[in-house]
């Protein structure tokens, strides 16, 4: 390969990087939206295909999905999240910030009983998506199950595994560094913007070898 093209490629190689960085960067858990934006319904099976073509152990793909963009729907899946622990004084997104659309991550125990890492592999392929086409999330993991399943009335044979909020974000969020006490906690100043912390790369390398 001559020079002149090698240095094409890696230009070209440290561009897709660099939209994939800024793609992560833009993905944040996002908590507030703008309800009156609706996320169309093809838009959620574009979204659940990008998780279907992704990795999944043993290749087995146990996952299965409840996609929601109904407001009424929408109303009965809200009382079963909880939102930002660390947030003590907040009760949640107000009426108008709560989310537009939902999915519903399901592993199938009669494919497989441990569904290893494909949850998460699949939520990020989703939010990923999601970003690029203007939208936001959060990844909601606590969940009242329960009820959950009696009110969308979700056979037994599937395991609730995440809920996916999704819609238009309606706030900002702003990537801080830990300061030097550790505290990871996330918090929002007095404009409302949400502030997250995250550790220094410094920080997560434990050994680096040349």
């Amino acid at each position: 390969m001559a020079t002149s093209d090698a240095f094409w490629m890696n230009t070209a190689r440290e561009k897709i990087l660099m939209a994939i960085e800024n793609l992560v960067l833009k993905n944040r858990s996002y908590r507030r939206f703008n309800r009156g934006a609706p996320v169309e319904r093809r838009t959620l099976r574009q979204l659940v295909n990008l998780a279907r073509l992704s990795p999944s152990a043993a290749n087995l793909q146990p996952l299965k999905y409840i996609l929601t963009c109904s407001p009424q729907k929408n109303s009965l899946i809200y009382p079963c999240l909880s939102w930002a622990g660390y947030l003590k004084d907040w009760a949640g997104p107000k009426d108008e910030e709560r989310p537009s659309a939902y999915i519903i991550l399901l592993g199938d125990k009669e494919i497989k009983r441990d569904f290893s890492f494909d949850a998460g592999i699949a939520a990020q392929s989703i939010m990923l998506g999601a970003v690029e086409k203007g939208l936001g999330g959060c990844i909601i993991e606590s969940i009242d199950r329960d009820s959950l399943r009696d009110t969308l009335r979700i056979p037994s044979r599937y395991v609730i595994l995440l809920v996916l909020a999704l819609g238009v974000p309606g706030e900002d969020v702003i990537l801080e560094t830990v300061s030097k006490n550790g505290d990871v906690r996330y918090w929002r100043d007095s404009e409302g913007r949400h502030h997250v912390p995250k550790r220094r790369i410094e920080d997560i390398i434990v050994e680096e070898y040349t």
